[in-house]
């Protein structure tokens, strides 16, 4: 894991990779209370007899599912300290190459693509995050994620 400790170390992460986090299993429960939290609850998702039989042979976990993890394994890579706030700024691009079936493990690799001022005296860092599955050549998601951290 990497500590930033205020702006200026913040600062000093552009350019940087910030490695992977360790595997996280996708399970069945975890679906289920993402489906019951989305309302979402098509039948690849949440019934594992009919998915043996689908396109993906299992179930697999909704793509917005996936893109929620990149909170908690995203704590696992970088840690800020010595700000005031920092807050979820958004989104520029987000794509699902393939899909996350139920059983499988993921993990996030992260680099920091830039670091720039913004006023109230802050700075918004924009991170290039990929999900990856374990034994697959394709990532579950690629993403670049804007955060903001203010004194």
């Amino acid at each position: 894991m990497t500590t930033a400790n205020g702006l200026a170390e913040i600062k000093a992460l552009a350019g940087q990779d910030l490695g992977h986090t360790d595997w996280m299993e996708i399970t069945q429960e975890r679906v289920g209370l993402f489906a019951d939290a989305a309302n979402d609850h098509q039948w690849i998702h949440v019934d594992p007899e009919r998915a043996r039989s689908g396109p993906f042979g299992t179930t697999i976990a909704h793509g917005y599912l996936t893109l929620s993890l990149l909170i908690p394994l995203f704590n696992e890579l970088l840690e800020i300290q010595g700000v005031g706030m920092s807050v979820n700024y958004g989104l520029e691009k987000v794509r699902f190459p393939a899909p996350v079936p139920v059983g499988s493990k993921i993990r996030l690799a992260g680099t920091v693509v830039s670091v720039e001022d913004v006023p109230g005296d802050g700075v918004q860092m924009i991170l290039d995050f990929t999900i990856e599955i374990d034994g697959s050549a394709k990532p579950a998601c690629v993403a670049r994620a804007v955060y903001r951290h203010y004194a």
